[in-house]
């Protein structure tokens, strides 16, 4: 059973930034594509992006291009969301994803693309 632990979420003021990380474990993470989503107070889960297994293939959504980054460390079992230049909009509880996957370019975007979720971690962007 994989299980994904979220960490580093806060209060940050407008324009801060915070990197979230997400360590999994349970399985070999080099077999995972990953993503992170995010979902507001009365808002769907929604994505931020995505990763594939071989770390180059990315996806992000178009509200998060340019002030998100993700990256994932093999040797750590972690993945990373850097964001950047927050938003009041960005208040979320963020979650990570994962689905093994054969596919080493794959980057899933679909909430029923992914097996395994984590706990999620708040993230609050106020003055």
């Amino acid at each position: 059973q994989v299980q994904l632990v979220e960490s580093g979420g806060g209060l940050v003021q407008p324009g801060g930034s915070l990197r979230l990380s997400c360590a999994a474990s349970g399985t070999s993470f080099t077999s995972l594509a990953m993503g992170w989503f995010r979902q507001a107070p009365g808002k769907e889960r929604s994505l931020v992006g995505s990763i594939a297994r071989n770390g180059y293939h990315l996806h992000y959504t178009d509200s998060a291009k340019g002030r998100v980054s993700i990256s994932r460390d093999d040797a750590k079992s972690t993945v990373y969301l850097q964001m950047q230049d927050l938003k009041l909009e960005d208040t979320a509880v963020y979650y990570c994803a994962a689905v093994v996957t054969g596919s080493y370019i794959n980057t899933p975007q679909r909430l029923d693309e992914y097996t395994y979720w984590g706990q999620g971690t708040q993230v609050t962007v106020s003055s």
